[in-house]
């Protein structure tokens, strides 16, 4: 359904963030790429809906060229759910549900009848729900709503990236079932992108585990479990990994993509509206080379005036280096502020953020696998 033949992408200032990648999705599989911060599977996933163009190779979808489609059209055509949803505020939820079948011109009757299906197949009655503004929805409904909305046109290929991934853990692993069993039913070809490998050891028929934009190894989840290909799998992977985790670990393992990243050159207006849009508190700052700038917070953009640019509200204290900081380190400052902590390296290149929900997540996984042991 979707191949990616000796697919690269290369940025301008000579990055590679994916490197010669061969790899064939099946139809009505559920595939997920995996690995670190910057490892190249967001890129990899964008590149099938071309919001980022491969600079060389050819994807394929469904045994089309994508290359030679419309982007529009072609995107129109792939479901697609992103962590923060990105739900129309002043829209209701069956209007928001409805925009691609209304763009592919579906008449008002058969829009109407795939709303209602697609929100009593999800727990969401219809005469309930429809005509509810996403503010009044929780955030597990919104994100619920983000998924439903992929699905509406009846899309062969969803790409999801990291759709769970905002959500405290027990909606979390509420919506992992859920999606589980949409996919028994709908059976739809679904490239799903997470740092999370217990969600990708619960939900992928195969795993995809990425590493500097090169893949190292693709397989089962008890092929990966059982038969890793090496110690950089086998340490990824490892059984009993998260019951061994300590205070001294790494914060590597907690690092994840941000709710809002922006450039310095836009103004307060602009970020405000993002952050209220999803209900954050907080964003990155990066320039196009992806050096950390420092974060801005919305209680300070709120006392000034909107169109003042955004690198005038900087702050810089709040970071950790990944090299030397450990959980220890994250839970301290957690401890005295639930805001997400900037992760650079000491280039200052920006590699994510760690959050308290990160952090429970890591917690209740580690429990789980203690209480298997």
């Amino acid at each position: 359904m979707v191949i990616f033949e000796n697919v690269s992408k290369v940025y301008p200032d000579g990055t590679i963030a994916v490197k010669d990648l061969n790899l064939k999705v099946k139809k009505g599989e559920l595939i997920v790429l995996i690995g670190s911060s910057g490892c190249g599977k967001t890129t990899t996933l964008k590149m099938v809906n071309r919001l980022e163009e491969c600079t060389s190779g050819k994807i394929y979808v469904d045994g089309e060229d994508i290359s030679t489609v419309d982007p529009v059209e072609l995107r129109r055509g792939i479901g697609y759910v992103i962590q923060d949803i990105g739900l129309m505020p002043h829209m209701t939820v069956g209007e928001n549900i409805a925009i691609v079948p209304q763009l592919l011109n579906w008449n008002k009757k058969k829009i109407a009848m795939r709303t209602g299906e697609l929100l009593e197949m999800a727990g969401l009655p219809a005469g309930k729900y429809k005509h509810r503004l996403p503010k009044q929805m929780s955030g597990g409904q919104k994100q619920r709503i983000g998924v439903l909305r992929a699905l509406a046109a009846e899309p062969d290929v969803v790409l999801m990236d990291e759709p769970f991934g905002a959500l405290d853990p027990i909606s979390r692993d509420n919506l992992q079932n859920e999606l589980m069993d949409l996919q028994k039913k709908l059976k739809k070809t679904i490239i799903f992108v997470t740092h999370d490998i217990d969600e990708a050891l619960k939900l992928a028929d195969r795993i995809v585990i990425m590493r500097h934009g090169n893949v190292e190894q693709i397989g089962t989840p008890d092929e990966i479990k059982n038969q890793p290909i090496n110690k950089f799998v086998k340490t990824f992977i490892g059984e009993n990994r998260l019951s061994e985790i300590t205070t001294d670990t790494s914060i590597e393992v907690l690092v994840e993509e941000p709710f809002v990243k922006v450039t310095p050159d836009v103004t307060a207006s602009y970020v405000l509206e993002k952050l209220l849009d999803i209900g954050r508190e907080s964003a990155q700052v990066v320039d196009e080379d992806e050096n950390w700038l420092g974060m801005v917070l919305m209680t300070d953009i709120k006392k000034v005036s909107s169109e003042i640019n955004i690198k005038e509200l900087l702050r810089l204290k709040r970071r950790l280096y990944i090299e030397e900081a450990t959980l220890e380190d994250a839970a301290d400052i957690l401890s005295e502020d639930d805001l997400p902590i900037p992760v650079i390296n000491h280039d200052n290149k920006f590699m994510g953020v760690v959050t308290d929900n990160g952090m429970a997540r890591l917690t209740i996984s580690s429990l789980k696998r203690k209480q298997v042991g």
